[in-house]
C-alpha cells in the first residue's frame, strides 16, 4: 500500500527567520508560520483560529528565505511533516512534529522579490549548530499565544494583510 505525507501551507512568517549551518557547512532556516481559520459557531460568532507551525529549510533555499523573507511574509510552503525525539532536561523523552519544506513560495513583493525555490531531496544529518543570533521584532501579542514565543505578531494571516474577503 502507498502512503503520501504532503504538507501545503499558506501564511504569514511570526518571526524573522533564523539562519543556521550544520558542522557540514550546510544552511538551514528556521520559520515559525502562521494560519489561520475562521468559522461562525452555533451561536452566530465568528470564531478565528491560529495554528503556528515550525518550518525547517534545508539546503539551497535556505539563504535566500533568510535574506528575503521577515516577519509578517506571507509565504506557501510544500513539504512534509517529520517527528524529532529528543530529551527534555529532566530526562524525560519529548517530540516534536515540523515541516521539511521541499518548496518555498514569496507570495508578496513588498521588501522582497517575488520567488521560490524548490529543494532537492535529501536527508540531513546532525543538528544543526547557530551561526547567526535570531532577531528579535516588536509588535502586537497575538490573541492565540504561541507557548514557545512571547512576540510573534499578528495571530491571524488575514489581520496582518487585509484578506479577510479572500475567497480561498
Amino acid at each position: 500500500m502507498a502512503s503520501l505525507n504532503k504538507v501545503m501551507l499558506i501564511g504569514r512568517l511570526g518571526r524573522d527567520p533564523e539562519l543556521r549551518y550544520t558542522q557540514s557547512g550546510q544552511p538551514v532556516v528556521n520559520l515559525r508560520m502562521a494560519t489561520d481559520e475562521s468559522y461562525t459557531d452555533k451561536q452566530g460568532q465568528k470564531v478565528e483560529q491560529t495554528e503556528w507551525h515550525s518550518v525547517a529549510v534545508w539546503g539551497r533555499q535556505a539563504e535566500p528565505c533568510a535574506n528575503y523573507l521577515h516577519k509578517g511574509s506571507l509565504v506557501y510552503v510544500e513539504g512534509s511533516l517529520q517527528t524529532r525525539k529528543w530529551q527534555a532536561q529532566d530526562g524525560t523523552d519529548r517530540y516534536s512534529t515540523d515541516i521539511k519544506a521541499m518548496r518555498v513560495q514569496f507570495l508578496e513583493t513588498r521588501g522582497a522579490q517575488q520567488g521560490g525555490y524548490d529543494a532537492p531531496q535529501q536527508e540531513s544529518q546532525g543538528a544543526p549548530r547557530s551561526r547567526q543570533a535570531p532577531q528579535q521584532g516588536g509588535g502586537r501579542k497575538p490573541q492565540q499565544q504561541d507557548p514557545m514565543d512571547d512576540d510573534l505578531g499578528p495571530a491571524f494571516p488575514s489581520e496582518a494583510s487585509g484578506m479577510d474577503d479572500v475567497p480561498f
